[in-house]
């Protein structure tokens, strides 16, 4: 029996052995490895690795509802209004043996009512920067994006619009650098507001042949900035006149330009946060560099904006003019409660035949005008990122002469209060 039993334990061992061994050079599987997402620290907080990459990430964006008055000129307009803006941006960056290699694209969907305007939807930004290089939909190089600019309303300068461009920055090391750059032309066009009177004709712009040229010097330092900027744009005509029983093309091509001087300078010493900005600029024939669109109406009165019209008496092209002014102080009373006071003043002037003086004292065509603008602001910041606040601004319109409105009044000038309440999400 104990022979039986030791035989019985001596094969089971042996074949586990066995088993254990044929075991052994079977292959085994690995668990596949876990990528966990890793923050990326060099570029700010917010960033990280897209998993499998070397390439930075970050998602952001911004809610924005405003609550808007405007003061009425008839028992038509609206007076009060909603604003609501939800904004998503994406923001990809890789460091490359040429530089840094970044691809951005901003997305707005706005929603308005009363004196907001229209509601809009679309690609407000979306470009590539590798080393110096800026392609795609971008802020405007003219315009300092750096000044501490905190208003609600709209200043006259160049506000930081964005525009297709093709551009180049040149760093200089220590704080200086240079850009220049391509733009598209046709968003800055303003024209078609002459309704008749004068001698002015309103400029039927040509397809665009030439973009705008921009570029801009810059200096950033600890105390804050400082921006010289240029604008360069061709004016083409397809406006027709009669010659010889037919019609042909006689205004030649003209160039308008613009030029700006930015700055902002910090004052710690006030409490910290705060700042001063300004700008100034000058237009000739490039009236959209001056913060202005096509058409401007303060109260009951409006004025015309015209890059330039046509003379009906020569037939040239004629460029306005104008400059303005705009600047700001930003104080901080805490850490979370900051006040904006801002304004600007801008002065608009056209040249020969744009308007004739009537007997009645009137202006007809195409008048000078002077228009000023003052507001002020407070916020609060409970919370970082979110923005309670509320503005005030007061805006007067002054063209040369008297206006004769469609009811037979007589006006010299006319000016509007506006307001209003902020709530603010920036993520």
């Amino acid at each position: 029996m104990k022979l039986v039993k030791s035989l019985l334990l001596g094969s089971a061992a042996g074949l586990a052995a066995v088993v254990s061994a044929q075991a052994a050079d079977l292959p085994v599987r690995k668990a596949a490895p876990v990528e966990y997402v890793r923050v990326c620290s060099t570029y700010g907080a917010g960033f990280f690795y897209i998993p499998g990459t070397e390439t930075c990430l970050r998602i952001g964006g911004r809610v924005r509802a405003d609550f808007g008055y405007r003061e009425p000129v008839t028992r038509l307009d609206n007076v009060t209004g909603f604003h609501a803006r939800g904004r998503l941006n994406v923001d990809t960056r890789t460091a490359t043996a040429y530089g840094l290699l970044r691809a951005y694209i901003r997305y707005d969907l706005i929603r308005n009512t009363g004196p907001f305007g229209s509601d809009s939807a679309g690609l407000s930004q979306a470009f590539v920067q590798f080393g110096g290089l800026t392609a795609g939909r971008v802020t405007s190089f003219f315009a300092n994006g750096d000044l501490p600019t905190g208003h609600m309303g709209t200043l006259r300068f160049d506000d930081a619009p964005d525009v297709n461009t093709f551009a180049y920055t040149f760093a200089f090391g220590n704080g200086f650098s240079a850009s220049i750059g391509i733009e598209d032309g046709i968003s800055r066009r303003t024209t078609g507001f002459i309704a008749g009177g004068g001698n002015a004709l309103d400029l039927v712009y040509a397809g665009q042949r030439l973009p705008n040229v921009v570029g801009n010097v810059k200096y950033v330092g600890t105390w804050g900035n400082i921006q010289l900027s240029g604008a360069a744009t061709q004016l083409s005509s397809a406006n027709l006149f009669p010659v010889g029983g037919g019609l042909v093309n006689i205004p030649d091509t003209e160039y308008g330009w613009a030029a700006q001087l930015s700055g902002a300078f910090n004052l710690p010493m006030l409490a910290p946060g705060d700042a001063l900005w300004f700008a100034a600029t000058y237009a000739n024939g490039a009236l959209s560099y001056l913060g202005f669109g096509s058409t401007l109406g303060i109260g009951v009165l409006a004025a015309g904006i015209d890059d330039a019209y046509i003379n009906a008496i020569t037939g040239d092209i004629e460029r306005g003019e104008g400059w303005s002014i705009a600047g700001g102080l930003r104080h901080y009373w805490t850490p979370q409660i900051r006040s904006n006071v801002f304004g600007s003043y801008a002065r608009v002037e056209y040249g020969r035949g744009a308007a004739t003086l009537l007997p009645t004292g009137v202006y007809a065509g195409l008048n000078d005008f002077n228009e000023w603008r003052v507001g002020a602001n407070v916020f609060w910041q409970p919370v970082s990122g979110l923005d309670l606040g509320v503005e005030v601004m007061y805006s007067n319109l002054d063209p040369r002469g008297r206006v004769l409105l469609p009811s037979g009044q007589l006006v010299s000038s006319d000016s509007s209060w506006e307001g209003r309440i902020r709530v603010q999400r920036d993520f």
